[in-house]
Formats: structure tokens, C-alpha cells, sequence
């Protein structure tokens, strides 16, 4: 894909990067593919703010609904399947156009993956064991001590994240954060030229823009798509799917652990906790263009053609 364009389109959750990408979309030859954790699971539409069934028709959107929300994905799979989704793209003459929020995805695909010492069952075992006794945030904090760089980016509610980061830490004495870091030199892909382009709204637009949101999706039928979710049976707060913020908080509600009042606290302040992450991210991305919230596709088009030509993009 060397010399090959793409245009990828980040932002934090609720920033409006779905919409600008259809308005890009209707005006560019692109292919669009999706960059969300959430969004690969299938039956996870309301809580993951996935376009539409009419939407994915008329745009069609590579790396949604892929797998089951009982299946795990990693970003070693998205790296792979969006790579393989950028060449299929670009060898029918169209220009991938990568939109999402998930930031690890796209530091997988610009950076490389690292190569990491594999797991091991005995370690893993006593992490869990002591998570199980002091809880996931204890955990969190240890993790800090040893690797602040990691722990900066992850909640301290991912089991998941945080247990292999201690794994990675016990196993060998080297922090995760390093282990990435040696593993980038010698395992970054080539994705081509790349134009990152990121909605970067005010703070305080941002979380009424995220309550907004919550309140539109619960309206619109959240509930009783996590309890069609719960009553599967085959489904538990242990695994990825059901990490998605709003999700948990949903789930533990219809358990009876919140009011409904107090789920509504907790999932607007975990999606307010994401955007967070997001921005931090973000922050930190080289060679990134930001743009306003309220950025008019028309105008921005003025500024991608000449890019798509060879020259320089120019925000206006």
C-alpha cells in the first residue's frame, strides 16, 4: 500500500465523527471502514451508537457486526482485518476512509504490535485470584506503581487490560509500555500516506453532547436491548462486549444493583470517563489535524482534494 492514501477520522465518543464521515462519504470515492471496539458485536446497536440498518445499507461500513458479543477481539485482529480491508478498498480505486474512536486500534495499525511473552496460565490464575479478594481498581493502582504509562490509558474496571499488564509485568520485569515501545521498531506496517483528521469539541460541549446522547439511547430502547443480551444467558460483566460503557451499567441496573437514576450518574459519567481517555490520546497523536465540531464538509473537502492529489492538506 506504499504511496496509497487514506483518511482517518478519530474523535471521542459523541464528537459527531459518524456524521461528518457520511457527508464525506457521499462526496469522496471512499470505503469506510469502522474503528470501534463496540461496534464489532453484533445485537449491540443502541448502547454502541451504531448507524442504522437504512445507513449501513446506503454506506456500507467494513468491521461492523463481525462477531458475537461471546468472542473476544483484539487489535491484533482489527490490525489485520483493517489492513486487509484497506487493500481490498483501495484495489477497487476507492480511498479507505477509517472512522472511530477506538485510539489502540489505530496506534496498532500505525505503529505495529508488539511481541509480547505469551501468557502464562499459573500467573494469570493468582492475578485473578487476588483481583478477586481486593478488586479491580487495587489492581489498578499496583499496575501504576509499575507501569504509569499503561495504567494512564486504562480504566481501572478492565480486567482484561489491567491483568495482562500485570502478567506482562510479573512474567518478566519489563512494563508492558516497554515491551510496546520495542515492538513498534520493528513491527509498523505500511498504511500508505495517512490524513488524520479529529473532532476536537470544547469540554463542555462534549458532555452535554455525551448526556444527550445517553438519554436519546435509553429513549430509544437500551434497556431492553441489554436485557435481550442478559437473557442469553451465555453472556456475563466478565466479558469485552460487556465492558462497552453503558453496558455494565445497564446490566447492573436490571440486576438490581442501581436505581434507574443512579444507572443514568454512572453510564453518562463512564462515557464522560472514555471521551477523557479519548482526548488524552489524541493530545499525544502526531501529525494530527483537529477539526470543530461544527465543521462543514463542503469546507473541508477544499482542503482534503489537494492532499489526495500529493499536496499538502491546509486547515482553512
Amino acid at each position: 500500500m506504499e504511496g496509497m492514501p487514506s483518511i482517518w477520522l478519530m474523535g471521542p465518543t459523541a464528537s459527531g465523527k459518524t456524521g461528518l464521515a457520511l457527508e464525506l462519504a457521499r462526496r469522496l470515492p471512499v470505503g469506510l471502514i469502522s474503528v470501534d471496539s463496540a461496534l464489532v458485536y453484533r445485537g449491540m446497536d443502541i448502547g454502541a451508537a451504531k448507524p442504522d440498518a437504512e445507513t449501513l445499507r446506503a454506506f456500507p461500513h467494513r468491521l461492523i457486526d463481525i462477531i458475537d458479543p461471546a468472542e473476544s477481539y483484539s487489535a491484533a485482529r482489527f490490525r489485520k482485518d483493517a489492513l486487509e480491508a484497506m487493500r481490498e478498498i483501495h484495489a477497487a480505486g476507492r480511498i479507505p476512509l477509517l472512522v472511530g474512536g477506538t485510539m489502540l486500534y489505530y496506534r496498532a495499525l500505525q505503529d505495529g504490535l508488539a511481541d509480547l511473552p505469551a501468557s502464562d496460565p499459573g500467573v494469570r490464575e493468582a492475578i485473578l485470584a487476588e483481583a478477586a479478594g481486593l478488586g479491580w481498581p487495587a489492581m489498578h493502582a499496583q499496575l501504576a506503581k509499575v507501569d504509569p504509562v499503561i495504567a494512564a490509558r486504562l480504566h481501572p474496571n478492565d480486567p482484561q487490560r489491567v491483568g495482562r499488564a500485570l502478567e506482562v509485568w510479573r512474567l518478566t520485569g519489563v512494563p508492558l509500555s516497554e515491551w510496546q515501545a520495542r515492538g513498534r521498531k520493528q513491527a509498523a506496517p505500511d498504511v500508505g500516506r495517512v490524513l488524520k483528521l479529529a473532532i476536537m469539541p470544547p469540554r463542555d460541549v462534549l458532555r452535554e453532547r455525551i448526556a444527550l446522547r445517553f438519554a436519546q439511547m435509553l429513549e430509544g430502547g437500551f434497556i431492553d436491548e441489554v436485557a435481550g443480551l442478559k437473557a442469553r444467558g451465555d453472556l456475563h460483566l466478565g466479558l469485552p462486549s460487556m465492558r462497552a460503557v453503558g453496558y455494565r451499567q445497564v446490566w447492573e441496573f436490571l440486576d438490581g444493583a442501581h436505581t434507574h437514576e443512579r444507572m443514568v450518574e454512572l453510564g453518562v459519567t463512564a462515557t464522560r470517563g472514555l471521551a477523557k481517555r479519548q482526548m488524552t490520546w489524541l493530545r499525544s497523536e502526531r501529525e494530527l489535524n483537529s477539526l470543530d465540531p461544527a465543521t462543514n464538509a463542503d469546507d473541508l473537502l477544499t482542503s482534503i482534494e489537494p492532499w489526495l492529489s500529493g499536496g499538502a492538506f491546509t486547515a482553512w
